[in-house]
């Protein structure tokens, strides 16, 4: 995905005393402070829809931000609404496939349980289900023996085709925001070519 190649072209460069910053933050053990979750919604060059995931001890200061960065970078803010529409709310566990033996027994475990789809291509495996029936799936799982990771997640309905300049402003603002201490996730909905892309997180390394 987009935030993926962004992820991996500054897992690098980000220095020890930032991650651990961050690791402490996302447990909420940064002493004396307070932090509560916002959801902001905009859109970003092409057209494509944004879900911006913030941990904030001042929400006022994070918004201020938040839409000083989309302004800049050719993006905008939206109102409540007007994007989340197009998103899913969904549970995503990963499991590593070294960890399975047998691919079309821990398919059918995962579906009996509740799983809605199951994306095999890439290592590790993702399970993609309903908000409601993560926690049956990740037991299920679990008591098979398997590790896994888990997360909720906002999965778009549809995607946008992003190409050209609007691709490199996409990535651009992106990169932006993910400076953003606040900012968690981000959650779009475009389309770039795996070939635009790479080239891409190369001009960012």
């Amino acid at each position: 995905s987009l935030r993926t190649a962004i992820e991996k072209a500054r897992a690098a460069n980000m220095p020890k005393d930032t991650m651990e910053k961050a690791i402490k933050k996302g447990a909420g053990e940064l002493e004396g402070q307070s932090f509560s979750e916002a959801l902001y919604e905009g859109y970003a060059p092409g057209g494509v829809a944004l879900l911006i995931r913030c941990l904030t001890d001042n929400k006022n200061r994070t918004a201020q931000e938040i839409r000083h960065t989309l302004s800049k970078y050719g993006g905008s803010m939206a109102e409540s609404g007007a994007v989340s529409w197009m998103f899913e709310r969904k549970g995503i566990i990963t499991v590593a496939k070294e960890q399975i033996s047998d691919l079309e027994e821990f398919q059918l475990l995962a579906i009996e349980a509740g799983a809605e789809d199951i994306k095999d291509e890439a290592d590790p495996i993702e399970i993609v289900t309903s908000p409601d029936s993560v926690s049956d799936v990740k037991a299920a799982l679990e008591e098979n023996g398997y590790s896994l990771s888990y997360d909720m997640s906002y999965i778009p309905s549809n995607t946008l085709k992003v190409e050209g300049s609007d691709a490199g402003k996409l990535f651009k603002l992106l990169d932006i925001l993910e400076d953003n201490d606040d900012v968690q996730e981000i959650y779009e909905n475009s389309d770039i070519d795996e070939a635009e892309m790479e080239a891409l997180a190369e001009q960012m390394d």
